[in-house]
């Protein structure tokens, strides 16, 4: 749901933010736990280097609000095809402008971006080891500064915690069940938080269930996880992937799939017009408690309304409702 906050920005725009906030809201309402913002498959056709309008414009305005968290659900690059093979020399020419447009800012911002891979950035997939390969250097040496727990495979999968909040990446490239050294280590992970962390966020890239036209075969079939997750308590699963901005439950388990800021945004399952370009905002509350919203393009100032979203996607005898109705 919309809180106060948002609502009042959604009426008065950016310069509500800058001028009038601070006089019409309390020190609690006016800067919760954590303010994490959530981008996703910002990248354009194969082997494409640089980066839309959009994309830039969206950072610009994340470096406005001053989240305390930049979080990545996958997709940085145009990689993934087989023919013509991209080369190393390529690959880091894309990342290099992919640092120059999306790392060095918020960096220069001084706020910090955590990373999970994408098929089209370091698919598992055979044949494509080189693009994993270069995700890892890539990723060793622009880490980001963060409290990071012991165990994992930065920047595969690992985990860091913010003020009380348990972060988890998960490399979810492909649709098979997740690796079981990679389940023992988040069920590792999740029981040694215990009332350590006031929220639970976990990340990757490709969903539990589907969300959009093209993408209905396209996501993970993994029961374990998903009793892990619930198990576990995770507050909420944020993927990417599907291109579209969706926040939902199904049974206990809160998942928000993720708009596109780069090409392809796609129709959500009953839709008639595509997504748009949005990222996500994440409020956590000092209890813990998530508010979820998303900034809509072309300058992402609008708050995406809940109502313009399906009430239900089913797909696939998958039936999935928005979250706001649960």
């Amino acid at each position: 749901m919309m809180d106060r906050r948002q609502f009042i920005l959604s009426l008065l725009g950016a310069a509500a933010e800058r001028i009038l906030l601070p006089s019409v809201l309390s020190a609690a309402e006016e800067r919760p736990r954590l303010r994490i913002a959530v981008i996703s498959d910002i990248n354009h056709s194969y082997g494409t280097i640089g980066y839309d309008p959009p994309v830039k414009a969206a950072i610009r305005r994340i470096i406005a609000l001053q989240p305390d968290l930049v979080l990545c659900t996958g997709d940085m690059i145009a990689g993934q095809r087989t023919s013509p093979k991209l080369r190393r020399k390529q690959l880091e020419s894309m990342w290099h402008s992919f640092h120059n447009t999306i790392t060095r800012p918020l960096q220069k911002a001084g706020i910090p971006f955590a990373p999970t891979p994408g098929n089209h950035d370091a698919s598992a997939s055979p044949g494509f080891g080189l693009e994993r390969d270069v995700y890892r250097e890539q990723w060793k040496k622009n880490k980001p500064n963060l409290s990071f727990l012991a165990g994992g495979s930065f920047p595969f999968y690992y985990a860091f915690a913010m003020n009380g909040v348990l972060f988890a990446s998960l490399d979810t490239t492909v649709t098979s069940a997740l690796a079981t050294d990679q389940v023992m280590w988040l069920k590792k992970i999740l029981e040694n938080m215990g009332e350590a962390s006031k929220a639970r966020i976990v990340f990757g890239h490709i969903p539990l269930y589907p969300l959009t036209v093209g993408r209905e075969q396209s996501f993970l079939r993994d029961p374990t996880l998903e009793k892990l997750f619930t198990e576990g308590s995770v507050s909420v699963y944020l993927s990417g992937h599907h291109h579209g901005f969706y926040p939902f439950y199904h049974n206990r388990i809160h998942c928000v799939g993720q708009a596109a800021l780069g090409s392809g945004p796609r129709r959500l399952i009953g839709k008639q017009k595509r997504s748009p370009r949005a990222f996500t905002w994440i409020e956590v509350s000092e209890n813990g408690t998530l508010n979820i919203s998303a900034y809509s393009g072309p300058n992402f100032t609008q708050i995406l309304p809940r109502s313009s979203l399906p009430k239900m996607i089913t797909a696939n005898g998958i039936t999935i409702m928005r979250d706001d109705l649960k």
